[in-house]
């Protein structure tokens, strides 16, 4: 059973990005402007999202190859790559630095450039975690979607409790590399659990080796229903081995994206991240179009 929402509400722009003035970073002409891209995944794994990336910048008029370059770094899962990542992007002076479904990634472009135009999309409350100053007035060099993840945890219990009515504990399994999400997640769920009456048993895990030795814990403490955490290492770089061993011992789980549902996870609540992925196009898009002069017609491109 797969329980879904499409809802673009879930999708908040912190500002519109055509209604921001940017600071100019000092940088070399560039005969054709960069966009540098970043993401904790893998190319392979968000294609199709990025797809749509791709699509609502070709909209305001930007077709990679032809009137804008997008440099790409991917961190293949390793949280502790994403600074680094970013940093090269950074001594490359691109136009402006786009990353996408990371609370982790979003918080180290901040550190890393307060000149540089900054599109994320993340998880956690950005006011709460200090990405930006306000919803209203964002300040500084960012701007991008929140997408509520960790308000939708609490639900995702709720759900994950409705179906297995017998199971008295759950286990939630959270990633400790990405620690600011995990806590603000944290603290949603614990507060959740405790208003449902469920003992909730907390797992850390960030590779696969740790993966298995979750849940020989959440086996050996007879718990019955699992929580994964909605970290993007979770539910995409791990999400088959959680799906697996979910299913060998029997235990039912929540996620929060589709795709585990189609890998056999038994059901997901959460939002279409594909609206994200296109919403942060548009802002890159807009971005790009005041540090330039005005792109080629999106009509005349598509031609």
């Amino acid at each position: 059973m797969a329980i879904r929402i499409r809802r673009r509400e879930f999708i908040v722009a912190i500002s519109g990005a055509a209604a921001v003035w940017w600071p100019r970073a000092t940088r070399a002409q560039q005969a054709m402007p960069m966009i540098g891209f970043c993401h904790l995944i893998s190319a392979d794994a968000r294609r199709d999202y990025l797809a749509y990336f791709h699509r609502s910048l070709a909209e305001i008029g930007y077709i990679e190859g032809r009137n804008v370059a997008i440099e790409y770094r991917w961190a293949y899962g390793q949280n502790d790559q994403l600074p680094i990542l970013i940093a090269e992007l950074v001594r490359q002076k691109v136009a402006v630095i786009v990353i996408l479904e990371s609370t982790l990634g979003a918080l180290s472009a901040k550190a890393a450039t307060q000149t540089i135009p900054i599109v994320f999309m993340q998880g956690a409350d950005s006011v709460q975690i200090g990405l930006v100053r306000s919803l209203k007035q964002p300040g500084g060099n960012l701007t991008g979607i929140d997408l509520h993840l960790v308000e939708t945890v609490a639900k995702r219990l709720e759900l994950l409790h409705e179906s297995v009515p017998t199971a008295t504990s759950t286990a939630y399994l959270r990633n400790p590399t990405n620690p600011v999400y995990a806590q603000a997640e944290t603290t949603e769920v614990q507060a959740a659990a405790l208003s449902l009456g469920v003992r909730l048993l907390l797992l850390d895990a960030s590779n696969r080796n740790e993966i298995e030795t979750a849940f020989a814990n959440l086996v050996q403490q007879k718990v019955r229903a699992l929580l994964p955490s909605g970290d993007g290492l979770l539910n995409f770089t791990l999400q088959n081995q959680i799906v697996a061993l979910a299913a060998r011992h029997a235990i039912p789980a929540m996620y929060i994206v589709r795709e585990t549902v189609k890998a056999g996870g038994l059901m997901s609540y959460g939002l279409d991240q594909y609206d994200g992925w296109g919403q942060a196009g548009v802002y890159t898009g807009r971005i790009q179009g005041r540090k330039t002069c005005r792109p080629a017609s999106a009509a005349g491109d598509k031609s």
